[in-house]
C-alpha cells in the first residue's frame, strides 16, 4: 500500500508540473493512472476536464462531465457551461449558468458572453456594468472592451440612441468599438477618424512584439480596414472601398465572420456587374459555422444578397427557391416578396407580380407601405396611371406628405383629371389644418393649390386659398396681387376694394435698372438711342486721324495661268457636257484590223461597200429626234435622272443589337 500511495503522489507531482508548464497532453497521460486507483476522485476528474478543455476537445470534456454528473455535482458548472458555449449550444449554456447555486465572477463573465451571442443586449449591458463596478483585477480593460462592444451592437443593429460610456480610448479595441457606435448613429466622418486612430494604436501596440511579422499585423488590422471600407462605401466612394475589401480578402483572415461580411459587401458593390467575381465571393459567405459568428441581421442580409445574385445571373429557379425559403423564415419581412416580384418582372409577368404584392399587403398591413409603393410603380410601368394613383392614395402613412401630394397631382394632371388633382390638394390641406395649422408645410400646400387652380382657370376656387394665405401674412404683396387678379375676373368691385391695400409706387423700391431691362434680350420694345445733336458731325481738326482705321480689303488671288485682260468664259459655271461648244470626246484613229469581218475583207473596203453610207442612198425614214431636212441644233437636252428599277428600293442597314439586357439592382 505504501508503494501505491507513493506512486499516486508522484503522479500528482507530474500533473502539477505539467499544469504549470502548460503541457496538458502529458498531464492527460498521468490522470488515467490516478483514476485507476479511485474512479470517483473528484479532483482528478476535474483536472482531466480542464486539460481536455485546454486542448480544445470540448465534446470529450462534456462527455466526462455527463458520465460523472452525480459525483461532480456543481463543482464543474462553469466548465460545463463553457464547453456548451464553445460547441455553439448557447441555449444549453444559458440554462446551465442560470441553474448554478452561486454566481461567481467567472460565471458572470461567461453569462455576459452568452447573452451577447443571443443578442439580448440590455441584459448583457447590465451584467458587464455590474462586473466593472464590483471587481478590481487585471481583466478590467477586457470588460470595458466588451461593454463598449455591447453598446456598439445596440447602436448598429437596433438603431437605439446610446450614451457615450466615457471610457478612455487607450486601446485600439476600445477605439474600434467607439467607431462602430458612431456608424450606427450615422456619423460616418467621425467614425472614419476613429478607425484611423484605431489603426495607429494597433500598429503601435504590435510593433513592440518581435514575434509579430508584417503579415500578422496586417491580419490583425483586417477588421479595421474592412470597417473603413464599409464607411467609404456608405459615403459613395465605392472604388476605394472595393480596393480595401479585396486587400482584406487576399489576406485570408482566420475569422470566417469577417471574411463573410467583406465578401458580401463586395457583392453589393458589384450588383449586376462582374457577376463572375460575385459568384466566387458568395462561396465565402456560406462557410461552415458562419451562423455562429454573425448577428442575425448580418446573416439575413447575406441570404437576401445571395437570392438577388441568383436573379442577376439568370438562375430563375434558384432565385425562387432561395426567396421562398427566406419568406418562410421571415414571414413578415417584405424583402423576400420583393425579390420574388423582381424575378417575375424579369419574366414579364407583371400582373402576377402585382397580385403577389396585393396578397402580402393584405396579410401584413404593417409592411404595406413599401409594398404598395412597388405596386404603384408596376402600374405605371404598364401605363395604368389611375390605378397607380388609387394605390398611392391608399397608403395612409404617406398620402398627405408633401412629396406624395406632388406626385399625385402630377399624375392626375398627366391624365387631365384636374378635379382629381384638386381633391388631393383639398384632403391634404384639411389634414394639415387639423394637425398643424399655420405650419410651413400647410401654407406651402395652400399656395401650390392656389397656383394650380389659377393655372387651370379655376379662379373662384383659388380665391378662398389666396384669402387664407393673405390673412396669415397681410404684408405679402405677391399674394395680394394674385388675389386682386383673380377677383378682377369674378368681382371687379372686390378687386378695386382690395387694390387699396397695395402700397403706393413711391414707397416701393424694386431696385430695377430700367435702361438695362428695356435693352435686355427678352424685351419686346427697345428704346431707340437719342439722335445726335446738330453740329456733332463737324469736321475733325487737322492732324487728328480716325481712332479706328478702316481695314483695306485684300485682293483675291487669281487662278494659275490666268490672263487678267481676257474676257472670262460666260459658260464657265456649267458642266462641260452642257456647254455650247462641247463636241464630245475625240476618238483616236484605229488601225485597220485584219481578220475581222468577212474573210479577206478590210475595214475600209467594208465601209465602201456599205450602201447606207453613200450619198446616193438617203435613209428611208428620219432618225428619231431629228426634223426632216433640218441640221442638228446646238440645244443641250435636259439632264435626266436614272430611273430606279422596280422593286429595288434602298434600305437602311439594321441597327446593331446589344447582346443581353441588364436590369437594375
Amino acid at each position: 500500500m505504501a508503494s501505491g500511495a507513493q506512486s499516486t503522489a508522484s503522479l500528482w507531482t507530474d500533473v502539477n508540473r505539467c499544469g504549470q508548464n502548460g503541457d496538458y497532453t502529458r498531464a492527460l497521460k498521468a490522470l488515467p493512472k490516478i483514476l485507476q486507483e479511485n474512479r470517483e476522485d473528484v479532483t482528478a476528474l476535474h483536472c482531466k476536464i480542464v486539460c481536455l478543455i485546454q486542448n480544445g476537445t470540448f465534446k470529450e470534456a462534456l462527455n466526462v462531465m455527463n458520465s460523472h454528473a452525480k459525483v461532480l455535482g456543481s463543482e464543474v458548472v462553469f466548465e460545463k457551461a463553457y464547453c456548451e458555449y464553445r460547441l455553439n449550444r448557447v441555449e444549453s449554456s444559458l440554462k446551465t449558468i442560470e441553474s448554478a447555486p452561486q454566481q461567481t465572477d467567472k460565471l458572470k463573465e461567461l453569462y455576459g458572453q452568452v447573452l451577447y451571442r443571443l443578442e439580448r443586449y440590455d441584459e448583457c449591458k447590465s451584467v458587464y456594468t455590474d462586473l466593472i463596478r464590483n471587481s478590481q483585477d487585471e481583466y478590467e480593460e477586457e470588460r470595458k472592451t466588451n461593454l463598449a462592444a455591447v453598446v456598439a451592437a445596440v447602436s448598429q443593429w437596433e438603431k437605439a440612441p446610446m450614451e457615450d460610456l466615457g471610457f478612455p480610448e487607450s486601446t485600439y479595441e476600445l477605439c474600434y468599438n467607439a467607431a462602430c457606435m458612431l456608424i450606427g448613429q450615422g456619423r460616418l466622418k467621425a467614425a472614419f477618424d476613429k478607425l484611423r486612430r484605431a489603426e495607429e494604436l494597433c500598429r503601435l501596440s504590435l510593433a513592440d512584439d518581435s514575434d509579430m511579422t508584417e503579415e500578422d499585423i496586417e491580419s490583425e488590422l483586417a477588421v479595421i480596414h474592412s470597417q473603413m471600407a464599409y464607411v467609404m462605401q456608405s459615403q459613395g466612394r465605392t472604388d476605394r472601398a472595393l480596393q480595401l475589401y479585396n486587400q482584406v480578402v487576399k489576406l485570408k483572415p482566420s475569422d470566417i465572420g469577417l471574411l463573410a461580411v467583406t465578401a458580401n459587401n463586395i457583392i453589393t458593390i458589384n450588383k449586376d456587374q462582374n457577376v463572375f467575381d460575385s459568384k466566387k465571393k458568395v462561396k465565402l459567405t456560406s462557410a461552415e459555422g458562419i451562423e455562429y459568428k454573425l448577428a442575425k441581421k448580418q446573416i439575413r442580409a447575406i441570404e437576401f444578397n445571395t437570392a438577388l445574385l441568383a436573379m442577376y445571373t439568370n438562375q430563375a429557379e434558384q432565385c425562387r427557391k432561395l426567396s421562398s425559403a427566406l419568406k418562410s423564415q421571415n414571414p413578415g419581412h417584405p424583402r423576400p416578396v420583393l425579390i420574388q416580384v423582381a424575378q417575375l418582372c424579369r419574366e414579364k409577368q407583371h400582373a402576377k407580380a402585382i397580385e403577389l404584392l396585393q396578397h402580402f399587403s393584405d396579410q401584413h398591413p404593417e409592411s404595406a407601405s413599401s409594398i404598395k409603393l412597388t405596386m404603384a410603380q408596376l402600374h405605371l410601368i404598364q401605363g395604368h396611371v389611375t390605378k397607380a394613383c388609387d394605390v398611392l392614395k391608399s397608403i395612409d402613412e404617406f398620402k398627405h406628405k408633401v412629396g406624395m401630394v406632388s406626385a399625385l397631382v402630377s399624375m392626375y394632371s398627366h391624365e387631365e383629371d384636374i378635379d382629381g388633382a384638386i381633391d388631393v390638394f383639398r384632403q391634404a390641406i384639411e389634414k394639415y389644418q387639423s394637425d398643424e395649422p399655420g405650419s410651413t408645410a400647410h401654407l406651402a400646400l395652400v399656395r401650390e393649390a392656389a397656383n394650380f387652380k389659377l393655372k387651370y382657370g379655376r379662379k373662384k376656387e383659388a380665391i378662398s386659398d389666396l384669402e387664407q394665405l393673405w390673412k396669415q401674412n397681410p404684408k405679402d404683396i405677391h399674394t395680394l396681387a394674385q388675389l386682386i387678379s383673380a377677383y378682377s375676373l369674378v368681382d371687379t368691385e372686390k378687386a378695386k376694394a382690395l387694390s387699396k391695400h397695395l402700397p403706393s409706387a413711391d414707397t416701393m423700391s424694386f431696385k430695377v435698372d430700367v435702361d438695362e431691362l428695356e435693352n435686355s434680350h427678352g424685351a419686346t420694345y427697345v428704346r431707340k438711342k437719342a439722335a445726335k445733336v446738330a453740329g456733332e458731325n463737324l469736321p475733325k481738326e487737322e492732324g487728328r486721324g480716325d481712332s479706328k482705321k478702316k481695314k483695306k480689303k485684300k485682293k483675291g488671288k487669281l487662278p494659275k495661268n490666268c490672263d487678267p485682260n481676257a474676257t472670262p468664259d460666260p459658260e464657265r459655271w456649267l458642266p462641260m457636257k452642257e456647254r455650247s461648244y462641247y463636241r464630245g470626246k475625240k476618238k483616236g484613229k484605229k488601225k485597220e484590223q485584219v481578220g475581222k469581218g468577212t474573210q479577206g475583207a478590210t475595214v475600209g473596203a467594208s465601209s465602201e461597200l456599205d450602201a447606207s453610207k453613200t450619198a446616193s442612198s438617203p435613209p428611208t425614214s428620219p432618225r428619231p429626234g431629228s426634223a426632216s431636212g433640218s441640221a442638228p441644233s446646238n440645244v443641250v437636252p435636259p439632264r435626266q435622272q436614272k430611273p430606279a428599277s422596280s422593286g429595288a428600293t434602298r434600305k437602311k442597314a439594321p441597327p446593331k443589337k446589344k447582346k443581353g439586357g441588364k436590369g437594375g439592382w
